[in-house]
């Protein structure tokens, strides 16, 4: 790990500023995407079958409690 670590600092200082904010915008977007994808996930392991309402549900429940 701390060979990857030396090899994304090396590169980082051969960056140009307007590379590395094109660079660092693209990691926190992929970044963002893995922690909606766990966060998927977790909801799809913990969901149970019966969790789940058809539209027509939703809305006569939403109508119910209003």
């Amino acid at each position: 790990m701390n060979l990857l670590r030396l090899r994304i600092h090396h590169l980082i200082e051969h960056l140009a500023d307007e590379e590395l904010e094109v660079v660092w915008d693209s990691i926190y977007k992929l970044h963002c995407d893995f922690y909606m994808l766990e966060a998927i996930r977790e909801v799809k392991r913990s969901q149970q079958p019966w969790d789940t309402l058809t539209h027509e549900e939703a809305t006569q429940l939403l109508i119910a409690n209003s």
